[in-house]
């Protein structure tokens, strides 16, 4: 599958700047308010969201609901990182109250993934507003579908607000998870890369795997799925602190697998996901060895790094810095197979996975790891789980709402 990149002119002729201000997304919370805040009124809200909940120029969602004088905003939550977005991978936010608005927050990651009864006393309709990444090891589609299930669970009707996908909703790559893996970075089986919005994806888990919520999805208008998120005029908001760009989007499904090693994956630098490395690693070979196997859409540079938080923190590491230089051609997944396959093969002394086994999590199943500790190639990885992929892209078809 493609992905088509569209770059824009510096334009100065006023035609032009109309044709450019045609082709702008409008995100769910825009098209919510613009056209159907019959959905909220007369209801108390319970508003599920974070920094990304914005609209094109840069409001907040909470403050766009809570100074509405139509809607009456009683209840925030908050996932993975808080409803501020304050917080470090992992790290529990407790209740507190918003500073800004005097909301009680509760948070839906740590103890209480899932809104309680007794969160939900105050709240007659849920929305939810998070920007996803794209890929299935990420916490927020999962706190999504977790409030799904205490809307039916209460008999309160849940709205999602759509928004794109980064990478854009054309490319679908990776082993479909399988049951064994199940945890909260992959509830459902899905593919690494699913070229979903989360709005297709509320709908898909809704029917798919039987929550039955009392569902709303708010469709974005002007998004295609050619779009990558440059194309969509719209602010790009880091949906956590360690994805800070686009283009860590594009590469987190290849080496957001690192996370599963005994490698760094960047955290505690500026680069999180782009630079990759250990201690125990010769930059220079690595890197040539990874750009001996020409893979498609990405490059790599010898460099080293000294992490400030995270693996190995405060020693010299190093590796390669990941450049991906055509997203049509890139394949993230088995370019993060061969990028782990490669340290494994060159450093089978030094190179781990996590005793945890966080990688099978990671990549959904328990049977990759093996196969690359006993030397299988990447090509034989993928033929085995080319079957399942094919299959969900039958499912999958279903529930795309933008053709």
């Amino acid at each position: 599958m493609v992905l088509a990149l569209c770059t824009w002119p510096i334009v100065k002729d006023v035609s032009a700047q109309k044709e450019k201000k045609k082709n702008k997304v409008s995100p769910g919370i825009e098209v919510l308010l613009d056209d159907q805040k019959e959905l909220l009124k007369g209801k108390k809200v319970g508003l599920i969201t974070n920094p990304t909940g914005i609209d094109s120029n840069v409001n907040s969602i909470v403050d766009l609901l809570n100074e509405d004088p139509d809607i009456e905003l009683t209840t925030l939550f908050g996932p993975e990182h808080g409803v501020r977005g304050s917080a470090q991978a992992g790290e529990y936010v407790e209740f507190y109250k918003d500073e800004k608005t005097g909301l009680p927050v509760y948070s839906l990651y740590g103890p209480t993934k899932k809104p309680t009864p007794e969160m939900l006393k105050n709240v007659e309709v849920l929305v939810f507003d998070i920007q996803d990444v794209g890929t299935r090891h990420y916490t927020y589609i999962y706190t999504m579908a977790y409030a799904m299930e205490a809307a039916k669970e209460n008999n309160i009707p849940i709205v999602v607000l759509d928004r794109p996908n980064p990478q854009g909703g054309l490319s679908v790559d990776g082993p479909v998870l399988e049951p064994d893996a199940t945890s909260f970075i992959g509830l459902y089986p899905v593919p690494t890369k699913h070229g979903m919005t989360v709005g297709e994806l509320a709908m898909f888990f809704n029917k798919e795997f039987e929550i039955g919520a009392n569902l709303t999805v708010v469709k974005m208008k002007g998004w295609k799925r050619s779009m990558d998120y440059e194309d969509t005029g719209l602010p790009f908001v880091l949906p956590s602190p360690n994805m800070p760009t686009v283009s860590t989007t594009f590469i987190y499904p290849a080496t957001g697998l690192i996370e599963g090693t005994n490698l760094s994956e960047g955290r505690g630098t500026t680069k999180p996901f782009e630079l990759i490395g250990a201690p125990y690693i010769n930059s220079t070979d690595l890197a040539a060895k990874l750009n001996s196997l020409s893979l498609p859409g990405v490059k790599f540079r010898a460099a080293s790094f000294t992490p400030t938080f995270s693996k190995y923190v405060g020693k010299l590491s190093h590796g390669v810095e990941i450049y991906v230089t055509d997203r049509d051609k890139f394949n993230a997944v088995p370019t993060g197979l061969h990028i782990i396959k490669t340290i494994h093969d060159m450093y089978p002394n030094d190179f781990q996975f996590l005793s945890n086994n966080f990688f099978d999590k990671l990549i959904g199943n328990d049977w990759i790891r093996p196969m690359i500790l006993e030397g299988a190639s990447v090509a034989d990885i993928m033929d085995k789980y080319q079957k399942e992929l094919d299959e969900f892209m039958k499912v999958r078809e279903e529930y795309l709402m933008y053709k």
